[in-house]
């Protein structure tokens, strides 16, 4: 399957680094609209219920999905604190671009954009990217449980959006 064959499902997370940048690709189908992803997105009190992986406690800190705005939110687990941030650089029905920051690590911003791809009869594929600012930050993000978190994070979105709350 081509990146942008549109009649393939992606029912998995496809997490593809970049050779050349150092930048991840995630690709992934939704049976929801670009709307609904797009709120479950932006939409703070259904954001906190699906981001990162199971076991993890989220609490918005602050929200503000608009052009210029910015958020953070701590994820807790086990009552270890673990603090990320960042701003909305353009916030858009059908694009999302913001920077990302764990505060664990306060020098390593990535510059993440969303893009909801409408397939048709209610199914969405989402086109995220994150650029970070080394190969070797990149690394340490897949090697540091992207995966499990993006998988299981994906999974609890999955089922936010079939109980119909998105």
């Amino acid at each position: 399957m081509t990146r942008n064959d549109s009649t393939a499902t992606i029912e998995t997370t496809r997490i593809e680094p970049d050779p050349e940048v150092p930048l991840i690709r995630l690709t992934r189908d939704f049976a929801a609209t670009p709307e609904q992803l797009f709120r479950a997105h932006t939409d703070p009190a259904l954001f906190a219920r699906w981001v990162g992986p199971d076991g993890m406690d989220t609490t918005i800190e602050h929200w503000d999905a608009t052009n210029g705005g910015s958020w953070r939110y701590v994820a807790r687990r086990d009552g270890v604190d673990f603090r990320f941030r960042g701003c909305f650089h353009e916030v858009r029905p059908d694009r999302i671009v913001q920077t990302f920051t764990f505060e664990g690590e306060p020098d390593s911003v990535a510059l993440e954009t969303l893009r909801f791809e409408d397939l048709g009869d209610g199914r969405t594929r989402l086109h995220a990217q994150s650029l970070v600012d080394s190969f070797e930050g990149r690394d340490a993000w897949l090697r540091g449980g992207m995966q499990t978190g993006v998988d299981q994070g994906y999974a609890k979105l999955v089922a936010l959006l079939s109980s119909g709350a998105a």
